[in-house]
């Protein structure tokens, strides 16, 4: 196999460039937020073009794969975001914060309760108004591209450990959704094709760990075969690529992923929401997002319930447990880094998919996740760029070599109130 820096050398200056600013976290972002409105203005032009291409199918049915191009991004093409999500948690669970569980205590139970109490307000807030219970996991997950895009965005005198609580508690949350998926939404099981996918899976970790084959040749067809089985078990194909991201060994997991990364943040992640966020935005439509339980289930689930979860059970946790926050971070950070968990978008989106079929319904949803979300990161920005500043104030005043330490003095306390 040629190695991964002479293949990166043999790309043209452009091609590398692009590359580069791909793997940004704030590139990601607004590649997203560009496919975002796209899809909006398309959905929103007469004719019905949208639909009709996210509806149009093609694919190998011998093989039980003739899909629609709308099923060919959030199963397939979305497939390389859950893969570079695998490689992430494999890279926390063995050097990252997940490996110190001291310092992963806080986030974690953050993600948990991020994820308990959003599907508890749609639970609430749904059944009052007689609404469906079955868009219980629409809330519950952060997307991780959005938020680290917008902290990267406003957030350059912010501390360090702003961001790793942020990444730890979106890459838990990630896996807890991840789960929710397998066990809640998968359709009747074909064991032949489950039993076929493990079997490959298997394959792929022995060739990796013990023979130690090397070569994108051999794992590429045997990714896809693992991928096309998965799909034709029941389970949602996704699910292969954390599988398989979380497979590989660590040092080569952290050379693909910085391989794929452009691959997921650059056309995977853009075009499934290109074909997932296509919802119409006129008047009558969301009017009916506001009176429909399910969807205002999910807008207070992401805009209320994610902050509550996670700043709550944070909270609880350092204050009647041993667990204890980061020195360098203030409680109006964590508060900032809650509200921003309400970005839920890219999985939130695939989820509203698997839960809903009624195509009104799904359209309300999908109002409610792109409201949430955008308000969730509306009121983030305006919290994380008042604490920037502070923190921009604290360094400039400070006398140089002491700015980093004493631009956080005065927020450092673990168990402080907001300042």
């Amino acid at each position: 196999m040629v190695p991964l820096r002479t293949r990166f050398a043999s790309l043209s200056a452009p091609s590398r460039r692009l590359h580069e600013v791909l793997r940004t976290e704030t590139a990601g972002g607004l590649v997203l937020l560009a496919a975002t409105v796209a899809a909006l203005v398309w959905a929103n032009l007469p004719g019905g073009s949208y639909e009709a291409v996210s509806s149009h199918h093609f694919g190998p049915s011998a093989l039980g794969l003739d899909l629609s191009v709308g099923h060919w991004t959030s199963d397939g093409l979305l497939t390389v975001f859950f893969f570079v999500a695998g490689t992430e948690l494999k890279r926390e669970l063995t050097s990252g914060e997940l490996s110190r569980p001291a310092a992963a205590a806080l986030p974690v139970v953050a993600a948990v309760c991020g994820t308990v109490v959003p599907a508890a307000v749609y639970l609430a807030v749904s059944a009052s108004g007689g609404g469906g219970l079955g868009g219980w996991a629409v809330p519950m997950a952060t997307d991780i591209a959005f938020a680290l895009g917008v902290l990267a965005l406003i957030g350059s005198h912010l501390p360090s450990g702003v961001r790793a609580f942020l990444l730890t508690l979106a890459v838990v949350d990630d896996l807890l959704a991840i789960l929710v998926i397998a066990v809640f939404f998968t359709r009747e099981l074909n064991w032949a094709a489950l039993a076929g996918a493990v079997a490959g899976l298997v394959l792929f970790r022995v060739l990796h760990t013990r023979l130690r084959v090397r070569g994108w040749y051999v794992y590429v067809p045997l990714a896809v075969a693992v991928w096309a089985l998965t799909y034709n078990s029941g389970v949602h194909a996704t699910i292969s690529g954390v599988a398989l991201g979380m497979l590989l060994r660590t040092g080569p997991a952290e050379r693909v992923e910085h391989r794929m990364r452009p691959l997921s943040a650059g056309l995977a992640v853009p075009l499934f929401a290109l074909f997932a966020a296509g919802v119409s935005v006129s008047g009558p439509a969301l009017a009916g997002m506001f009176r429909a339980p399910e969807a205002l289930g999910v807008l207070l689930g992401l805009f209320v319930g994610k902050f509550a979860g996670v700043l709550g059970g944070t909270y609880l946790t350092a204050r009647f447990t041993r667990a204890r926050l980061d020195p360098a971070l203030a409680w109006p950070d964590v508060a900032g880094v809650a509200m921003l968990a309400g970005i839920g978008f890219t999985v939130s989106l695939l989820v509203t998919g698997l839960a809903f079929t009624d195509p009104a319904t799904v359209g309300q949803v999908k109002a409610a996740v792109l409201t949430g979300s955008l308000l969730a990161a509306a009121v983030a920005c305006t919290v994380l760029k008042a604490r920037d500043a502070r923190y921009r104030a604290a360094a400039s005043e400070a006398a140089p070599g002491t700015a980093g330490a004493d631009s956080r003095a005065d927020d450092s306390a673990p168990r402080g109130a907001a300042s």
